[in-house]
């Protein structure tokens, strides 16, 4: 099942081309999509045969026609992975010689719930003069409470897929801080469920920049695999469902700047285009 959010808030099912409002079947509120979407996943084994039930009748749209939002409206938590290609080491030690470690040594880091953002905005960079970055992300989003869950064990506990961007200001501060800026996560198109995808470690992920390929990689070259992320994460803290983890990006990062398109396609799962502006420019995308 592909579940989207789309146009005032409404809650959609996509499938093809088309996108169907479910809202009604699930008892959304547009007004409170966050408080929704947090009811959904609590109890989705429930509310989905209702979501199967009302999808022969409720009113569906072209899927061109309609803006999506963020696939989550909000979250409290995003753990990110660092370093969690061999090749992306390498290539940041190349050009900066600034990952002497990987997420063996590590673990994983966490970005500003703020920075999130959906597959039709914008990313606006903050600083016309610091160099920001491209990286090409699968995530995931919790479905359930976790603490102490073992890698082998984590399947599941994670509601859903989708493709994700962490964007990233170049520099000598911590990750956190460089990586935490409003829509510096922008993810969708649509979280994909989980029983949709039989092996999330291994998905071919493309990122262009305009119509030039910088990412071209896969999940199985993953360090520590999706399942492995989820272990670390929920070993720190207690995961609840929501939450989110970024899984790391393959070489082939590079600089963004004003007037770019970003694209970013994962395999089953699907993909979208966003436009790079300067905030200091005050210039409309």
């Amino acid at each position: 099942m592909k579940i989207a959010i789309f146009n005032e808030n409404l809650l959609g099912i996509v499938q093809g081309n088309i996108i169907i409002d479910v809202s009604n079947a699930v008892e959304w509120k547009p007004s409170n999509p966050g408080e929704s979407f947090q009811r959904l996943i609590e109890n989705f084994d429930v509310l989905k045969g209702r979501i199967e039930d009302a999808i022969a009748t409720s009113t569906s749209f072209p899927l061109s026609s309609v803006k999506l939002h963020s696939p989550v409206p909000s979250t409290k938590k995003i753990w990110a992975a660092p370093v969690n290609y061999k090749n992306h080491q390498i290539e940041m030690n190349k050009m900066f010689n600034n990952a002497p470690r990987t997420i063996e040594d590590l673990a994983l880091f966490l970005k500003s719930p703020e920075s999130l953002s959906g597959p039709t905005d914008p990313i606006i960079l903050p600083f016309k003069d610091r160099r920001t970055d491209h990286e090409a992300e699968l995530g995931y989003i919790v479905g359930k409470k976790a603490k102490n869950v073992k890698a082998e064990d984590a399947k599941s506990y994670i509601f859903g897929y989708f493709a994700l961007l962490d964007i990233s200001i170049r520099g000598n501060e911590e990750r956190t801080w460089r990586k935490s800026f409003d829509t510096f996560t922008p993810i969708g198109p649509w979280i994909v469920t989980a029983d949709e995808i039989e092996d999330p470690n291994d998905l071919k992920m493309t990122l262009w920049v305009n119509d030039e390929i910088r990412q071209d990689g896969s999940t199985r070259h993953l360090i520590y695999d999706c399942y492995k992320c989820f272990e670390v994460a929920c070993n720190n803290m207690t995961l609840n469902a929501g939450d989110i983890i970024a899984t790391g990006t393959p070489e082939g990062v590079g600089p963004i700047e004003h007037g770019d398109k970003v694209k970013i396609e994962i395999e089953q799962i699907g993909g979208f285009e966003v436009d790079v502006c300067h905030a200091v420019e005050k210039i409309e995308c």
